[in-house]
């Protein structure tokens, strides 16, 4: 059965998913003192305390779709240990309610004992805890098994502002090898307990524009171009360009490594979630610096080019307005819901 038709009956015959989620990122970057500080968006935002408001607040606005995250790093307590406690009481009144979760599995850190992406073995680790996951609520169906591998990759192995912090092209493709094998080996162990389960992979929707007259330039805005594909690429089996199979040897990924990547065959049971937020849309300028460049082509542009790379089903899974006033929100949120329509009408037939 195709991701298509299976989605079709996941929504039970609707033509169309509307959902919100609930911040669940727990990254850990270098506190004031300089030693390692968590960063928990649930807390921040209270939902400890407050999540069966936060919940009777998603039905009282008519959603039967949450993107909803547990903290993974505080129920994964070592291996083959967990703790269900917070988790079993948020997803029955879930079930309760009648919202279905799409259940964000790994979005942005990992618990302290893993350390930190360059691990080797976390992606068997969290496959194991996905699996146990997905025995513990097997009404649950809908799956973000690893949030926005890119910008996870990106931030804690090249740009060194979470988790490992490190700033070099192979701690980038060592963190991306390990968060996309631990995507697909997850994937599996849900598929093992839930057949129909059906993924709904949230990636960051980007695009880098030059104004570069210069070879360099081009080259550079090329590359990062190929470069945001690559964990869609990995996940979904798509060959990537010589250059950047070249890319992706000399930083540490093996010819072994890759061809497992590509000998996968889960991308049938994928859906395609595009994010975008103006900051997505980046300017590469001469002497290589990059700067965000605000909204050029919009979601819908990028989005057809990622579907016309990897034809699945699409979703918009993430967004959010960077300009603030009670205005502001509404007024973003109304344009990527036209972008979507007009996505249906034009892309996604």
């Amino acid at each position: 059965m195709s991701a298509g038709t299976a989605l079709a009956g996941a929504l039970r015959g609707q033509p169309f998913l509307f959902a919100t989620g609930i911040e669940c990122s727990y990254p850990t970057i270098a506190g004031d003192d300089g030693r390692p500080r968590r960063v928990d968006e649930l807390e921040a935002t209270f939902h400890y305390r407050r999540w069966r408001d936060d919940l009777r607040l998603v039905r009282a606005l008519g959603l039967r779709y949450l993107r909803y995250g547990p903290p993974y790093y505080r129920m994964h307590l070592g291996p083959g240990r967990y703790d269900w406690a917070f988790a079993d009481e948020v997803f029955a009144e879930l079930r309760r309610l009648g919202i279905a979760p799409i259940a964000d599995l790994c979005h942005f850190g990992v618990p302290d004992w893993v350390g930190d992406f360059q691990n080797p073995e976390w992606p068997a680790l969290f496959a194991d805890y996905a699996g146990a996951f997905a025995r513990r609520y097997p009404w649950v169906r809908l799956y973000t098994p690893v949030n926005e591998i890119y910008v996870c990759a990106k931030l804690s192995a090249l740009h060194g502002v979470w988790n490992e912090r490190l700033c070099g092209e192979r701690p980038f493709v060592t963190a991306l090898k390990h968060l996309c094998r631990a995507n697909l080996l997850a994937t599996g162990a849900i598929l093992a307990v839930r057949p129909d389960a059906l993924v709904i992979q949230s990636e960051s929707a980007e695009y880098f524009h030059t104004a570069c007259r210069d070879e360099a330039g081009r080259r550079a805005a090329d590359f990062e171009n190929q470069r945001r594909f690559l964990p869609l690429d990995l996940l979904y089996a798509h060959p990537v360009r010589g250059d950047m199979r070249a890319y992706l040897r000399e930083q540490g990924l093996t010819d072994e490594e890759y061809a497992w990547f590509m000998g996968q065959a889960l991308a049938e049971r994928s859906v395609l979630g595009n994010d975008y937020y103006e900051r997505n849309e980046q300017m590469v300028l001469p002497g290589g610096a990059i700067r965000p460049v605000g909204e050029v082509f919009g979601w819908l542009e990028i989005t057809r080019q990622y579907y016309a790379r990897y034809r699945r089903p699409i979703m918009h899974t993430e967004t959010n307005a960077i300009e603030r006033g009670a205005e502001a929100g509404p007024r973003w949120l109304w344009k990527e819901f036209l972008n979507v329509l007009h996505c249906a009408g034009r892309v996604c037939r």
